[in-house]
């Protein structure tokens, strides 16, 4: 009677080849998050819409391939970032309209906070760490 030992190093193959494809994706999704958070520091970054676009389908397209893994969590955490970043853009940007320093401080500091978490997220992502909310 023999073994088949092929069946276990096929489904740890698929595995393993799954976590690669998706932290391929995340890292793409990472730069081009982080692309869009320097550009967001530094005045001109006009491909910054366009990246955090790109990054947004990308990471909505995939998601449901992360699913019961610790990427599932890097996923929810760049989605989340982009949706809470964009909505403290649109409540502050009336102060653009209304005080210029204070605009622009609003600005800054929901970019800063945006480099944080795209940092953050990616450190993570870089140790094979899920992120999530600090506790």
């Amino acid at each position: 009677m023999t073994q088949d030992f092929t069946t276990p190093v096929t489904a740890d193959r698929a595995h393993l080849e799954k976590m690669q494809s998706l932290n391929t994706v995340g890292t793409i999704s990472y730069v081009l998050h982080l692309l869009v958070a320097v550009g967001a520091m530094i005045p001109g970054g006009q491909m910054g819409p366009l990246f955090l676009v790109v990054a947004l389908v990308l990471d909505w397209v995939n998601r449901d391939r992360a699913s019961g893994t610790w990427h599932a969590s890097h996923f929810r955490w760049r989605i989340r970032t982009v949706l809470i970043a964009a909505g403290l853009y649109l409540v502050t940007a009336p102060l653009w309209v209304i005080f210029l320093v204070p605009g622009w401080m609003a600005w800054t500091a929901i970019s800063i906070w945006f480099l944080y978490r795209i940092v953050t997220g990616f450190m993570a992502m870089n140790k094979g760490q899920e992120i999530g909310m600090p506790a």
